[in-house]
């Protein structure tokens, strides 16, 4: 899921961004709603981080102008401490959440979770395709019962998948999926994941579970295949 963090260029902006990529986000860090604006519009972010206090006051006039123009990017907004009416006024307007500063990442990391599953309660929390088992909250994949470690990517490449189980997965939904568009050039980035993935969940094992269509992308097999 990529994700946008509008807050200062500071040790802590730095501390967040490295734990919610631990937890599988694509992240990108920007230090003022002006500059984040055009991002946030023709950028697929599913979720926003904005501190309000940035931008001269202007974060909360941003925001209303992204709820305007239609998006629907799930919106944190972290608010000074003591103004709760600010987080109030914010969720009036459309945000999904608020938190008052000081806190700690945990706290900031637990509320965007809570986002997420209240945005998504279709979605099964554990996905079983044959003997693969991939549960998306604790993001643990066993196989023949036996956990597989795999890397933040690594499990958003077989989330994608899986979610899109027996279906085509082209080369540009996996890459819009994993990176922005400053993410890596090198043509055959998804197929060193692919590769990667597959040791991973199918070496030694049987039947395959990453199918190849040449021209178009790649499958998780089906589970009547």
């Amino acid at each position: 899921m990529r994700l946008l963090i509008i807050e200062r260029p500071t040790r802590f902006r730095a501390k967040l961004k490295r734990g919610l990529e631990r937890q599988g986000f694509v992240v990108d860090a920007v230090a003022d709603a002006e500059n984040a604006d055009e991002m946030a519009r023709t950028l697929d972010y599913k979720m926003i981080v904005l501190n309000l206090e940035l931008s001269n006051g202007h974060g909360l006039s941003v925001f209303q102008q992204w709820r305007r123009a239609g998006s629907r990017a799930d919106v944190v907004v972290l608010i000074p401490p003591g103004q709760v009416e600010a987080g109030v006024r914010c969720l009036d307007l459309g945000a999904d959440d608020y938190l008052a500063m000081p806190f700690e990442p945990e706290e900031l990391f637990a509320r965007l979770r809570a986002v997420v599953r209240r945005r998504q309660p279709e979605k099964t929390a554990v996905l079983r395709i044959h003997d693969l088992e991939i549960d998306t909250d604790s993001r643990i994949v066993r196989r023949h019962g036996e956990y597989v470690h795999l890397t933040p990517r690594e499990f958003a490449l077989l989330e994608l998948l899986a979610r899109n189980q027996g279906r085509v997965v082209t080369r540009s939904m996996i890459r819009d999926h994993l990176y922005d568009d400053r993410g890596p050039k090198r043509s055959n980035i998804i197929d060193v994941y692919i590769r990667y993935l597959r040791a991973k969940i199918e070496y030694g094992m049987e039947p395959p579970m990453i199918l190849t269509r040449w021209g178009e992308g790649y499958v998780l097999r089906a589970e009547s295949a």
